[in-house]
Protein backbone atom coordinates (compact mmCIF):
# COMPACT_ATOMS: atom_id res chain seq x y z
CA UNK A 1 0.00 0.00 0.00
CA UNK A 2 1.53 3.32 -1.10
CA UNK A 3 1.99 6.22 1.23
CA UNK A 4 -0.34 9.21 0.81
CA UNK A 5 0.99 11.93 -1.47
CA UNK A 6 1.45 14.40 1.36
CA UNK A 7 3.54 11.98 3.40
CA UNK A 8 5.57 11.07 0.33
CA UNK A 9 6.32 14.75 -0.17
CA UNK A 10 7.51 15.11 3.40
CA UNK A 11 9.72 12.01 3.07
CA UNK A 12 11.21 13.31 -0.20
CA UNK A 13 11.88 16.68 1.40
CA UNK A 14 13.60 14.98 4.32
CA UNK A 15 15.78 13.02 1.93
CA UNK A 16 16.55 16.28 0.13
CA UNK A 17 17.56 18.00 3.35
CA UNK A 18 19.90 15.14 4.26
CA UNK A 19 21.49 14.86 0.83
CA UNK A 20 25.11 15.98 0.74
CA UNK A 21 26.08 18.63 -1.78
CA UNK A 22 26.35 16.96 -5.17
CA UNK A 23 28.77 17.80 -7.99
CA UNK A 24 27.27 20.39 -10.27
CA UNK A 25 26.68 19.54 -13.93
CA UNK A 26 29.92 20.50 -15.76
CA UNK A 27 28.19 23.00 -18.03
CA UNK A 28 26.58 24.73 -15.05
CA UNK A 29 29.85 24.79 -13.12
CA UNK A 30 31.68 26.26 -16.10
CA UNK A 31 29.04 28.97 -16.61
CA UNK A 32 29.26 29.97 -12.95
CA UNK A 33 33.03 30.19 -13.24
CA UNK A 34 32.75 32.46 -16.30
CA UNK A 35 30.34 34.66 -14.35
CA UNK A 36 32.75 34.73 -11.41
CA UNK A 37 30.07 33.47 -9.05
CA UNK A 38 31.35 31.02 -6.43
CA UNK A 39 29.45 27.79 -5.81
CA UNK A 40 28.59 28.85 -2.27
CA UNK A 41 26.69 31.87 -3.63
CA UNK A 42 24.08 29.75 -5.41
CA UNK A 43 21.39 27.34 -4.31
CA UNK A 44 20.14 24.76 -6.83
CA UNK A 45 17.53 22.03 -6.76
CA UNK A 46 16.11 19.76 -9.46
CA UNK A 47 13.59 17.21 -8.22
CA UNK A 48 10.71 15.02 -9.32
CA UNK A 49 7.54 17.15 -9.64
CA UNK A 50 5.51 14.51 -7.82
CA UNK A 51 7.85 14.72 -4.83
CA UNK A 52 8.23 10.94 -4.53
CA UNK A 53 11.90 10.51 -5.41
CA UNK A 54 15.21 11.90 -4.14
CA UNK A 55 16.30 15.01 -6.07
CA UNK A 56 18.41 14.75 -9.22
CA UNK A 57 20.45 17.69 -7.98
CA UNK A 58 20.60 19.39 -4.60
CA UNK A 59 23.16 22.10 -3.86
CA UNK A 60 22.80 24.18 -0.68
CA UNK A 61 19.06 23.65 -1.06
CA UNK A 62 18.23 24.18 2.62
CA UNK A 63 19.81 27.66 2.84
CA UNK A 64 17.30 30.55 3.14
CA UNK A 65 18.17 33.18 0.52
CA UNK A 66 16.66 36.28 -1.06
CA UNK A 67 14.52 34.96 -3.95
CA UNK A 68 13.61 38.33 -5.55
CA UNK A 69 10.40 38.05 -7.62
CA UNK A 70 10.33 34.26 -7.37
CA UNK A 71 8.59 34.94 -4.03
CA UNK A 72 5.51 35.73 -6.14
CA UNK A 73 5.05 31.96 -6.44
CA UNK A 74 4.23 31.84 -2.73
CA UNK A 75 1.77 34.74 -2.95
CA UNK A 76 -0.02 33.58 -6.09
CA UNK A 77 -0.36 29.94 -5.09
CA UNK A 78 -1.54 30.87 -1.58
CA UNK A 79 -4.14 33.14 -3.20
CA UNK A 80 -5.32 30.38 -5.54
CA UNK A 81 -5.89 28.09 -2.56
CA UNK A 82 -7.26 30.64 -0.08
CA UNK A 83 -9.35 32.82 -2.41
CA UNK A 84 -10.05 30.44 -5.29
CA UNK A 85 -9.21 30.85 -9.00
CA UNK A 86 -12.58 32.51 -9.75
CA UNK A 87 -12.17 35.17 -7.05
CA UNK A 88 -12.66 38.72 -8.30
CA UNK A 89 -12.37 42.13 -6.68
CA UNK A 90 -15.38 44.46 -6.42
CA UNK A 91 -15.30 48.24 -6.68
CA UNK A 92 -18.68 49.50 -5.44
CA UNK A 93 -19.97 52.94 -6.46
CA UNK A 94 -22.44 54.81 -4.25
CA UNK A 95 -24.75 57.69 -5.09
CA UNK A 96 -25.59 59.78 -2.03
CA UNK A 97 -28.20 62.28 -3.10
CA UNK A 98 -30.91 62.74 -5.68
CA UNK A 99 -30.61 62.88 -9.45
CA UNK A 100 -32.68 65.50 -11.28
CA UNK A 101 -32.37 66.59 -14.89
CA UNK A 102 -28.97 64.91 -15.29
CA UNK A 103 -27.45 66.38 -12.13
CA UNK A 104 -26.55 64.54 -8.93
CA UNK A 105 -27.36 66.80 -6.00
CA UNK A 106 -25.02 65.12 -3.56
CA UNK A 107 -21.81 63.11 -3.60
CA UNK A 108 -20.55 60.17 -5.63
CA UNK A 109 -18.45 57.61 -3.69
CA UNK A 110 -16.02 55.10 -5.20
CA UNK A 111 -14.79 52.49 -2.72
CA UNK A 112 -11.62 50.56 -3.48
CA UNK A 113 -11.38 46.96 -2.30
CA UNK A 114 -7.99 46.10 -3.75
CA UNK A 115 -8.67 45.54 -7.48
CA UNK A 116 -5.18 44.92 -8.96
CA UNK A 117 -6.25 45.79 -12.51
CA UNK A 118 -8.34 48.95 -12.38
CA UNK A 119 -6.52 50.37 -15.38
CA UNK A 120 -7.50 53.46 -17.40
CA UNK A 121 -9.93 51.69 -19.73
CA UNK A 122 -11.75 50.03 -16.83
CA UNK A 123 -11.93 53.36 -14.98
CA UNK A 124 -13.50 54.78 -18.15
CA UNK A 125 -16.10 51.98 -18.08
CA UNK A 126 -16.82 52.70 -14.41
CA UNK A 127 -17.43 56.40 -15.10
CA UNK A 128 -19.46 55.51 -18.19
CA UNK A 129 -21.75 53.45 -15.95
CA UNK A 130 -22.13 56.49 -13.70
CA UNK A 131 -23.31 58.44 -16.75
CA UNK A 132 -25.62 55.52 -17.50
CA UNK A 133 -27.42 56.32 -14.25
CA UNK A 134 -28.43 59.62 -15.83
CA UNK A 135 -25.66 61.59 -14.13
CA UNK A 136 -23.85 64.08 -16.35
CA UNK A 137 -23.15 66.67 -13.69
CA UNK A 138 -22.27 66.32 -10.01
CA UNK A 139 -23.24 69.25 -7.78
CA UNK A 140 -21.26 67.80 -4.86
CA UNK A 141 -17.97 65.91 -4.68
CA UNK A 142 -16.48 62.65 -5.90
CA UNK A 143 -15.14 60.86 -2.82
CA UNK A 144 -12.53 58.10 -3.08
CA UNK A 145 -12.61 55.56 -0.23
CA UNK A 146 -9.23 53.82 0.15
CA UNK A 147 -9.73 52.60 3.72
CA UNK A 148 -9.72 48.84 2.94
CA UNK A 149 -5.90 48.81 3.02
CA UNK A 150 -3.96 50.17 5.95
CA UNK A 151 -1.80 53.21 5.11
CA UNK A 152 1.61 52.14 3.81
CA UNK A 153 4.94 53.82 3.25
CA UNK A 154 4.08 55.61 0.03
CA UNK A 155 7.57 56.83 -0.87
CA UNK A 156 8.25 55.24 -4.29
CA UNK A 157 11.97 56.02 -3.96
CA UNK A 158 12.40 54.12 -0.69
CA UNK A 159 13.47 50.82 -2.28
CA UNK A 160 16.02 51.74 -4.92
CA UNK A 161 15.83 55.47 -5.50
CA UNK A 162 13.82 55.08 -8.74
CA UNK A 163 10.50 56.82 -7.98
CA UNK A 164 9.41 57.08 -11.63
CA UNK A 165 9.61 53.34 -12.30
CA UNK A 166 6.07 51.85 -12.33
CA UNK A 167 7.33 48.72 -10.54
CA UNK A 168 7.86 50.88 -7.43
CA UNK A 169 4.21 51.93 -7.19
CA UNK A 170 2.83 51.31 -3.71
CA UNK A 171 -0.28 49.14 -3.27
CA UNK A 172 -3.56 50.95 -2.75
CA UNK A 173 -7.13 49.86 -2.03
CA UNK A 174 -8.11 52.04 -4.99
CA UNK A 175 -5.18 51.43 -7.31
CA UNK A 176 -5.82 53.29 -10.57
CA UNK A 177 -3.66 52.51 -13.60
CA UNK A 178 -0.76 51.48 -11.32
CA UNK A 179 -0.42 55.21 -10.43
CA UNK A 180 1.25 55.63 -13.79
CA UNK A 181 0.81 57.76 -16.89
CA UNK A 182 1.14 55.84 -20.16
CA UNK A 183 2.57 58.03 -22.91
CA UNK A 184 2.24 56.95 -26.55
CA UNK A 185 4.47 58.62 -29.16
CA UNK A 186 3.17 58.56 -32.76
CA UNK A 187 5.35 60.13 -35.50
CA UNK A 188 3.57 62.50 -37.91
CA UNK A 189 6.03 62.94 -40.79
CA UNK A 190 3.89 65.54 -42.51
CA UNK A 191 3.94 67.81 -39.45
CA UNK A 192 7.54 66.83 -38.56
CA UNK A 193 6.40 66.09 -35.02
CA UNK A 194 5.42 63.12 -32.87
CA UNK A 195 2.01 63.32 -31.26
CA UNK A 196 1.96 62.43 -27.56
CA UNK A 197 -1.10 60.76 -26.07
CA UNK A 198 -1.51 60.45 -22.30
CA UNK A 199 -3.57 57.85 -20.43
CA UNK A 200 -5.23 58.73 -18.19
CA UNK A 201 -5.56 62.52 -18.47
CA UNK A 202 -4.68 64.15 -15.14
CA UNK A 203 -6.66 67.13 -13.89
CA UNK A 204 -4.53 70.19 -13.27
CA UNK A 205 -1.48 68.79 -15.09
CA UNK A 206 -0.22 70.36 -18.31
CA UNK A 207 0.81 67.67 -20.76
CA UNK A 208 2.86 68.47 -23.85
CA UNK A 209 0.89 67.13 -26.80
CA UNK A 210 3.71 66.97 -29.37
CA UNK A 211 7.50 66.89 -29.70
CA UNK A 212 9.75 67.62 -32.70
CA UNK A 213 11.04 64.70 -34.77
CA UNK A 214 14.76 64.08 -35.16
CA UNK A 215 16.47 62.26 -38.04
CA UNK A 216 19.76 60.41 -37.91
CA UNK A 217 22.23 60.03 -40.75
CA UNK A 218 20.00 57.36 -42.34
CA UNK A 219 16.73 59.19 -41.78
CA UNK A 220 13.75 56.92 -41.25
CA UNK A 221 15.98 53.87 -41.75
CA UNK A 222 18.29 54.76 -38.90
CA UNK A 223 18.63 53.00 -35.56
CA UNK A 224 16.02 54.04 -33.01
CA UNK A 225 18.46 54.13 -30.10
CA UNK A 226 17.54 55.41 -26.66
CA UNK A 227 14.46 57.46 -27.51
CA UNK A 228 13.71 58.12 -23.85
CA UNK A 229 17.03 59.85 -23.32
CA UNK A 230 16.59 61.75 -26.61
CA UNK A 231 13.26 63.18 -25.41
CA UNK A 232 14.92 64.81 -22.37
CA UNK A 233 11.71 64.42 -20.38
CA UNK A 234 11.17 66.61 -17.32
CA UNK A 235 8.89 65.12 -14.68
CA UNK A 236 10.11 67.28 -11.79
CA UNK A 237 7.06 69.57 -11.80
CA UNK A 238 3.98 67.61 -10.68
CA UNK A 239 1.79 70.11 -12.55
CA UNK A 240 3.56 69.76 -15.87
CA UNK A 241 5.05 67.02 -18.08
CA UNK A 242 7.35 68.39 -20.76
CA UNK A 243 10.11 67.37 -23.16
CA UNK A 244 13.17 69.43 -23.96
CA UNK A 245 14.47 67.09 -26.67
CA UNK A 246 13.16 65.40 -29.81
CA UNK A 247 11.74 62.03 -30.80
CA UNK A 248 13.72 59.88 -33.30
CA UNK A 249 11.57 59.40 -36.40
CA UNK A 250 13.05 55.92 -36.95
CA UNK A 251 11.48 54.66 -33.71
CA UNK A 252 7.95 54.46 -35.07
CA UNK A 253 5.25 54.22 -32.40
CA UNK A 254 6.46 53.69 -28.83
CA UNK A 255 4.73 53.40 -25.47
CA UNK A 256 6.40 54.68 -22.30
CA UNK A 257 4.74 54.18 -18.89
CA UNK A 258 5.99 56.46 -16.10
CA UNK A 259 4.94 56.57 -12.47
CA UNK A 260 3.42 59.95 -11.65
CA UNK A 261 5.72 62.12 -9.55
CA UNK A 262 3.05 62.76 -6.89
CA UNK A 263 1.40 59.35 -6.34
CA UNK A 264 -0.72 60.60 -3.42
CA UNK A 265 -2.72 62.85 -5.75
CA UNK A 266 -2.79 60.51 -8.75
CA UNK A 267 -6.17 58.87 -8.15
CA UNK A 268 -7.99 62.16 -7.63
CA UNK A 269 -6.38 63.73 -10.69
CA UNK A 270 -7.10 60.66 -12.83
CA UNK A 271 -10.78 60.45 -11.85
CA UNK A 272 -11.40 64.15 -12.35
CA UNK A 273 -9.38 64.32 -15.56
CA UNK A 274 -11.18 61.38 -17.15
CA UNK A 275 -14.62 62.50 -15.90
CA UNK A 276 -14.19 65.90 -17.49
CA UNK A 277 -12.74 64.45 -20.71
CA UNK A 278 -15.88 62.32 -20.97
CA UNK A 279 -17.99 65.47 -20.84
CA UNK A 280 -18.91 65.21 -17.18
CA UNK A 281 -19.25 68.30 -15.01
CA UNK A 282 -18.19 68.64 -11.40
CA UNK A 283 -19.01 71.53 -9.09
CA UNK A 284 -17.06 70.21 -6.13
CA UNK A 285 -13.73 68.37 -5.85
CA UNK A 286 -12.36 64.85 -6.01
CA UNK A 287 -10.89 63.95 -2.65
CA UNK A 288 -10.25 61.08 -0.25
CA UNK A 289 -12.89 60.12 2.32
CA UNK A 290 -15.10 57.29 3.47
CA UNK A 291 -18.48 55.98 2.44
CA UNK A 292 -21.00 57.09 5.11
CA UNK A 293 -21.83 54.30 7.54
CA UNK A 294 -24.57 55.99 9.60
CA UNK A 295 -28.24 55.20 9.00
CA UNK A 296 -29.81 55.09 6.54
CA UNK A 297 -27.40 52.50 5.13
CA UNK A 298 -26.06 53.56 1.75
CA UNK A 299 -26.24 50.76 -0.82
CA UNK A 300 -24.09 50.57 -3.95
CA UNK A 301 -25.65 51.88 -7.13
CA UNK A 302 -23.49 49.30 -8.97
CA UNK A 303 -20.21 47.39 -8.65
CA UNK A 304 -17.34 46.97 -11.07
CA UNK A 305 -15.77 43.51 -11.02
CA UNK A 306 -12.16 42.72 -11.83
CA UNK A 307 -10.91 39.84 -13.98
CA UNK A 308 -10.75 36.53 -12.10
CA UNK A 309 -7.73 35.74 -9.93
CA UNK A 310 -6.60 33.02 -12.37
CA UNK A 311 -6.25 35.73 -15.04
CA UNK A 312 -4.67 38.26 -12.68
CA UNK A 313 -1.87 35.91 -11.64
CA UNK A 314 -0.89 35.48 -15.30
CA UNK A 315 -0.04 39.19 -15.40
CA UNK A 316 1.77 38.91 -12.07
CA UNK A 317 3.94 35.90 -12.90
CA UNK A 318 4.49 36.23 -16.64
CA UNK A 319 5.46 39.91 -16.43
CA UNK A 320 6.55 40.05 -12.78
CA UNK A 321 4.14 42.84 -11.87
CA UNK A 322 5.14 43.94 -8.37
CA UNK A 323 2.26 46.17 -7.39
CA UNK A 324 -0.34 43.62 -8.58
CA UNK A 325 1.40 40.97 -6.46
CA UNK A 326 1.24 43.26 -3.45
CA UNK A 327 -2.46 43.91 -4.10
CA UNK A 328 -3.11 40.16 -4.06
CA UNK A 329 -0.96 39.69 -0.95
CA UNK A 330 -2.88 42.37 0.98
CA UNK A 331 -6.21 41.00 -0.24
CA UNK A 332 -5.50 37.81 1.72
CA UNK A 333 -6.28 39.73 4.93
CA UNK A 334 -9.33 41.73 3.81
CA UNK A 335 -11.69 43.28 4.91
CA UNK A 336 -9.11 45.42 6.73
CA UNK A 337 -5.87 44.51 5.06
CA UNK A 338 -2.33 45.00 6.30
CA UNK A 339 1.02 43.47 5.49
CA UNK A 340 1.36 42.08 8.99
CA UNK A 341 -2.06 40.41 8.83
CA UNK A 342 -1.33 38.94 5.39
CA UNK A 343 2.01 37.57 6.59
CA UNK A 344 0.19 35.77 9.39
CA UNK A 345 -2.39 34.37 6.95
CA UNK A 346 0.33 32.97 4.67
CA UNK A 347 2.34 31.58 7.59
CA UNK A 348 -0.71 29.67 8.88
CA UNK A 349 -1.52 28.44 5.39
CA UNK A 350 2.05 27.30 4.83
CA UNK A 351 2.15 25.36 8.09
CA UNK A 352 -1.16 23.64 7.39
CA UNK A 353 -0.82 23.05 3.66
CA UNK A 354 2.86 22.95 2.68
CA UNK A 355 4.97 21.89 5.67
CA UNK A 356 5.20 22.47 9.43
CA UNK A 357 8.61 24.11 8.96
CA UNK A 358 10.66 26.01 6.35
CA UNK A 359 8.05 28.77 6.09
CA UNK A 360 9.33 31.76 4.10
CA UNK A 361 10.19 35.11 5.64
CA UNK A 362 7.74 37.48 3.99
CA UNK A 363 7.72 41.24 3.61
CA UNK A 364 5.35 42.46 0.87
CA UNK A 365 4.84 39.15 -0.97
CA UNK A 366 6.21 40.50 -4.25
CA UNK A 367 9.93 39.90 -3.76
CA UNK A 368 10.66 43.63 -4.11
CA UNK A 369 12.44 43.48 -0.79
CA UNK A 370 15.84 43.01 0.82
CA UNK A 371 14.28 41.13 3.74
CA UNK A 372 12.34 38.26 2.17
CA UNK A 373 13.92 34.80 2.45
CA UNK A 374 13.08 31.27 1.35
CA UNK A 375 15.13 28.13 0.65
CA UNK A 376 15.22 26.25 -2.64
CA UNK A 377 13.96 23.23 -0.73
CA UNK A 378 10.90 25.14 0.52
CA UNK A 379 10.17 26.54 -2.95
CA UNK A 380 10.42 23.04 -4.41
CA UNK A 381 8.03 21.74 -1.79
CA UNK A 382 5.55 24.48 -2.73
CA UNK A 383 5.85 23.61 -6.43
CA UNK A 384 5.43 19.89 -5.72
CA UNK A 385 2.33 20.56 -3.60
CA UNK A 386 0.91 22.71 -6.39
CA UNK A 387 1.71 20.04 -8.98
CA UNK A 388 -0.38 17.47 -7.10
CA UNK A 389 -3.22 19.97 -6.68
CA UNK A 390 -6.29 20.48 -8.88
CA UNK A 391 -5.06 24.09 -9.14
CA UNK A 392 -1.86 23.03 -10.92
CA UNK A 393 -3.06 24.15 -14.41
CA UNK A 394 -3.82 27.66 -13.14
CA UNK A 395 -0.42 28.11 -11.51
CA UNK A 396 1.60 26.53 -14.32
CA UNK A 397 -0.15 28.49 -17.05
CA UNK A 398 0.66 31.73 -15.22
CA UNK A 399 4.41 31.12 -15.53
CA UNK A 400 6.59 32.39 -18.39
CA UNK A 401 7.49 29.77 -21.01
CA UNK A 402 11.14 29.55 -22.05
CA UNK A 403 11.69 31.34 -25.35
CA UNK A 404 7.97 31.98 -25.82
CA UNK A 405 6.48 34.69 -23.60
CA UNK A 406 6.67 36.84 -20.50
CA UNK A 407 10.03 37.49 -18.87
CA UNK A 408 11.47 34.43 -20.66
CA UNK A 409 10.50 35.47 -24.18
CA UNK A 410 14.12 36.26 -25.05
CA UNK A 411 15.56 33.25 -23.25
CA UNK A 412 18.37 31.69 -25.30
CA UNK A 413 18.10 28.20 -23.81
CA UNK A 414 17.92 25.28 -26.24
CA UNK A 415 15.02 23.97 -24.15
CA UNK A 416 12.64 26.44 -25.84
CA UNK A 417 9.04 25.87 -24.82
CA UNK A 418 9.99 23.04 -22.46
CA UNK A 419 9.81 24.89 -19.15
CA UNK A 420 7.38 27.07 -17.22
CA UNK A 421 9.51 29.21 -14.90
CA UNK A 422 9.14 32.32 -12.76
CA UNK A 423 12.12 34.63 -12.89
CA UNK A 424 13.44 37.08 -10.32
CA UNK A 425 16.00 39.83 -10.39
CA UNK A 426 17.27 42.46 -7.96
CA UNK A 427 20.64 44.05 -7.45
CA UNK A 428 22.84 41.12 -6.29
CA UNK A 429 20.00 38.59 -6.79
CA UNK A 430 18.98 36.40 -9.74
CA UNK A 431 16.50 33.54 -9.51
CA UNK A 432 14.38 31.13 -11.51
CA UNK A 433 11.90 28.50 -10.30
CA UNK A 434 9.18 26.37 -11.79
CA UNK A 435 8.65 23.28 -13.92
CA UNK A 436 10.79 21.63 -16.61
CA UNK A 437 9.33 19.09 -19.05
CA UNK A 438 11.42 16.35 -20.64
CA UNK A 439 10.94 14.74 -24.05
CA UNK A 440 9.73 11.54 -22.40
CA UNK A 441 6.97 13.39 -20.57
CA UNK A 442 8.60 13.47 -17.14
CA UNK A 443 8.38 16.70 -15.18
CA UNK A 444 10.76 18.20 -12.68
CA UNK A 445 10.65 21.20 -10.38
CA UNK A 446 13.69 23.41 -10.75
CA UNK A 447 14.92 26.14 -8.42
CA UNK A 448 18.09 28.19 -8.98
CA UNK A 449 18.97 31.30 -6.97
CA UNK A 450 22.15 33.37 -6.84
CA UNK A 451 22.85 35.92 -4.10
CA UNK A 452 26.08 37.64 -5.13
CA UNK A 453 27.27 40.97 -6.54
CA UNK A 454 27.65 39.22 -9.93
CA UNK A 455 24.20 37.61 -9.76
CA UNK A 456 22.96 39.25 -12.96
CA UNK A 457 25.63 37.28 -14.83
CA UNK A 458 24.15 33.98 -13.60
CA UNK A 459 21.57 33.66 -16.39
CA UNK A 460 23.76 31.49 -18.68
CA UNK A 461 24.36 29.11 -15.76
CA UNK A 462 20.62 28.92 -15.10
CA UNK A 463 19.92 28.27 -18.78
CA UNK A 464 22.51 25.50 -18.75
CA UNK A 465 20.76 24.00 -15.73
CA UNK A 466 17.39 24.13 -17.50
CA UNK A 467 18.87 22.36 -20.54
CA UNK A 468 20.52 19.77 -18.28
CA UNK A 469 17.21 19.12 -16.50
CA UNK A 470 15.33 18.80 -19.80
CA UNK A 471 17.77 16.08 -20.89
CA UNK A 472 16.87 13.16 -18.66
Amino acid sequence: MSLPHRLLGVVAALVCSLTLAQPLPPEVDAALARARIPRDAVTLLVADAEGQLPPRLSHRADMPVNPASVMKLVTTYAALELLGPAYSWRTPVYVNGTVRDGTLFGNLYIKGLGDPKLVAERLWLLLRRVQGLGIGSIAGDIVLDRSAFEPLDADPASFDGEPLRPYNAAPDALLLNFKSVVMTFVPDLGANTARVQFEPPLAGVQMQSSVPLSYGANGMNGVCGDYRAALKADFSDVLRIRFDGAYPASCGEKVWPVAYADPASFSARAVEGLWREMGGKLAGTVHEGRVPTLAPVLLPAFEMSSPALAEVIRDINKFSNNVMAQQVFLSLSLPTASREASREVVQRWWTQRIAPNDAPTLDNGAGLSRNERISAQALARLLQTAYRSPLMPELMSSLPITGVDGTLKRSRTLAQGSAHLKTGSLRDVAAVAGYVHTASGKRYVLVAIANHPNANAARPAFEALIEWAARE
